[in-house]
This record gives C-alpha cells, structure tokens and sequence, in this order.
C-alpha cells in the first residue's frame, strides 16, 4: 500500500526527482531489510516535494533500475507478494503515459553558442545592407534597376548589347530625364552594380538565414520559445526584400513639376525601420544564446535604471527613423548651419505646407528641425542614463555597455554636426547612418545586460 500512494503521489507531481531517486537509492541499500523498511524509506522520500512530468520519466527509469536490483531476489523469494506489487506499480506508470511520456531534450550548451552566433551573424550582415543601401542612396544609385525579379534579377549584364539594353531601358525614367541626362554608359554601369550588390547582399542574407534555420529547426537545437521568433525574423526578411522594391517603384514614377525624382519618404523610413527593428530583435536573441547572465545587487535605483535603459533605445530608434525622412526630402541640405538655422532657433518656414501636420513628414525644414531635437534629446539620455548608472553596483560587462553608449553619442552627435555643416559629403552621411546603428546596438546591448530575470 506504501508503494501504490507513492505512485499516485508522483503521478500527482508531489515529490522531486532528487528526494525519489534518494530513496531508490536508500531502499537499494536497506534491501535486505524486511520490505516494510524499503516502502516506508520510498514513500517517505516520495511524499516531500513536487516534480515535473520530465522528473517523472526520470524516476520511473530508475524506479525499473530498482526492480532488477539483484539483491531483490531474496526480497522476492521471502516476500512473494513484494515482487507483485513492484510489477504492479511499474505496468501502472507505462500505462498511464509516465514512462513514454518525450520530455523537452535539453539543447547542448554547445548548440546554444553556435545558434547565437549565427544569429549575431546575420546581424551583422543587416548591418553591411544599412551601410551599402545608405551609400547606394547617397550615390543617387537606387533607381538604376528599374525591375525586380527574384531569381531572374541575379543574372547581370555580360555583354556589350546587354549592357546597352539596360542602358536605353533606364534611359525611360525620369531619374534619367531629370538627374543623369549627361551619364555615360561606363559611368551607368557603376551605378547599376551599386544597386545591384545592395539587392544580391540581400539575398545573401536570406540564405544565410534559411537554410542554418531550417538545419537548427531540424536538429531540435531552437527551444519551443526560439521557433515562433525564427518565423518572425524569416517574415521580416521576405518583408524587407518586398518593401525595398516597392520603395524603388515609387521613384520611378514622375515627380511633381517642382520637385525632383526620389524615393517616397515614407517608404524609406518604412523599409530603414524595418531593418533596424529585424537587427534589433535578432541582437536581443543572439546576446541571450551567447552571453551568460550576470546577477545585479539589488539597488533601489536599478527598477527606474532599466526603465531608462528601454526608453533611451527607443528613443534611438526614433531619431533614426526620423534621420530617414531627412534622408527621404535631402533635408540636410536646407539648413547648413549649427546650433542656429540661418541666424533663427526656429525658421520661419517651419509651417509652410497646408494641412500644418503634414509639415512634420513633408517640410524638408521641419523634418530638420525634428532630427536635430530628436538627437540632442537622444544625446540627453543617454547622459543622464549614464549618471544614473553611476549609482547601481553594475557588472565590468554592464558597465562597459553604458561607457560606449556614453562615447558613441558623442560621436554621433559630431558626425552629424559635421555631415550638416559640409552639405552631406557621402563618407560622412554614411559613417552618421552607422553610427546610429552602432548606437542602437550599444542600447540593446546594455537594456540585456541590466534586464531582470525571472527566479
């Protein structure tokens, strides 16, 4: 009877794994003693604490390491009914699912490792497409393919007549007509290879993506957690590559008469922030697999510093998107002065268009304007921050987290003072575009080392 309400008790997950399995192996040392002794030490083991359906399969493979126990045999050849129940006990725990229940396998530390460096891999490749689409942009090359084809688009001209064809058809559109109406063929093809490596590096990614993906789903090295957010990043990608050609198509169209041909705006900020937003949340992952958790003394000051840490990388992010409606209208190129624009804290042209609220997206001056709050609040933050973390005993890692995101404003901020003052050179455009990437990361790196961890 000792036996059976130890059963039912595991069956009900009252007891641990440890506390049984110190039974068994009580029981297996007093089993020469009379059976009464070797139920009472298993029930009394099995009645403490509880465990999980995991625990369970574990004892119940120990519990039929117990009944072939050589020792038994005496047990059994003077307790016949001793053996029965043992028999008993152990059909009752196959029958009810115990034993053929499948417990979630533990990854491999190793697996772990090789899943976030992958990971942080194919974030520092969405890194190179930020940079190569900023130059591509910059270099006014963007609009040089004027078609999109998945598989058919990975051929490049080769010869002579190909490479004339692509020339007359890009000669239809109004980049042509209105920006590059003196190009030469030569100086063409340096621009369609420039658009062409930022749509083939795309590509890249996604491979490198998929087919690791796919190989870690198989292997069963993604935890139950990890798979809807490998589906997510995979969404994000396909996302991404639609959304760049639906950006490119919208500078294909012709412009007003007053304006010139470009990109939409808002398509850029959309397809910008939707890489930062996919390298966001694969960092976050890849710094969970790679980096081990470093425990924060309790501090009364460490709830509101990791309040901070989130608001400070959403702020980031703002700003950098905001950088893209700059980028969208050439609104570096207004007002090349600073703190001032043009002797004035606000010009007067801020609310220039009608309705007033389009000026926020349209204004080429009030996007500047915006851009240029945005960042000295950014650069604020992330100074207060820093003074907050002065007073939480952090760890060496957290710590060197908040000094380069203290450092990396600075000189985002200098970068972009300069890229203003120098009318938007391309080295120092695309270093500012970085920097806010590498901003970015420094935030999310730090909110992860200060995150709060459930006991």
């Amino acid at each position: 009877m000792a036996l059976r309400n130890a059963w039912r008790s595991s069956l009900n997950f009252h007891c641990n794994r440890q506390c049984l399995i110190q039974g068994f192996s009580f029981a297996s040392r007093f089993c020469s003693r009379k059976p009464r002794h070797v139920l009472d030490v298993i029930h009394q083991n099995a009645m403490n604490v509880r465990h999980t359906t995991s625990s369970a399969l574990s004892c119940t493979k120990r519990l039929g390491q117990f009944f072939k126990l050589p020792q038994l045999s005496r047990l059994y050849s003077r307790y016949p009914r001793s053996q029965q129940i043992f028999q008993h006990a152990s059909r009752r725990f196959q029958s009810n699912g115990v034993a053929e229940a499948q417990p979630t396998a533990a990854i491999p530390a190793h697996a772990q490792k090789i899943v976030g460096w992958w990971l942080l891999g194919c974030c520092g490749m969405v890194v190179g497409a930020v940079v190569l689409g900023g130059v591509t942009r910059l270099t006014e090359s963007g609009l040089s393919m004027t078609d999109w084809h998945l598989i058919k688009g990975m051929k490049p001209p080769r010869t002579q007549e190909e490479w004339q064809a692509e020339f007359d058809r890009y000669k239809q559109f109004p980049e042509y007509k209105y920006v590059h109406r003196d190009i030469t063929l030569d100086e063409f093809k340096w621009i369609w290879r420039m658009e062409y490596g930022h749509r083939m590096w795309g590509r890249t990614i996604g491979l490198v993506f998929l087919l690791p993906a796919a190989y870690f789903w198989r292997k069963g090295w993604l935890t139950k957690a990890m798979k809807p957010r490998v589906l997510i990043y995979g969404s994000l990608l396909l996302f991404q590559g639609l959304l760049g050609w639906y950006m490119v198509k919208s500078g294909l169209q012709e412009p007003q008469p007053t304006d010139m041909p470009r990109v939409s705006q808002y398509r850029l900020a959309s397809h910008l922030g939707s890489a930062f937003a996919l390298y966001a949340l694969m960092l976050w992952s890849g710094l969970s697999h790679v980096l081990q958790y470093k425990p924060i003394a309790d501090s009364r000051y460490l709830p509101l510093l990791r309040k901070c840490a989130h608001g400070t990388m959403a702020l980031v992010f703002v700003t950098a998107l905001s950088g893209a409606f700059v980028a969208g209208l050439d609104a570096g190129l207004v007002y090349n002065s600073f703190p001032k624009m043009a002797d004035k804290w606000v010009p007067d042209d801020i609310m220039a268009i009608q309705p007033k609220y389009k000026n926020v997206f349209e204004n080429p001056t009030t996007v500047q304007f915006d851009h240029r709050i945005l960042g000295t609040t950014t650069a604020s933050a992330v100074v207060g921050m820093w003074l907050l973390a002065r007073k939480v005993p952090l760890p060496a890692r957290a710590n060197l987290a908040v000094n380069c995101m203290l450092a990396m404003s600075a000189a985002q901020i200098t970068l972009g003072i300069c890229t203003l003052l120098y009318f938007v050179p391309t080295e120092l455009a695309a270093a500012h575009q970085s920097g806010s990437l590498t901003l970015l990361s420094l935030a999310i790196w730090f909110a992860h080392e200060i995150r709060k961890v459930p006991k």
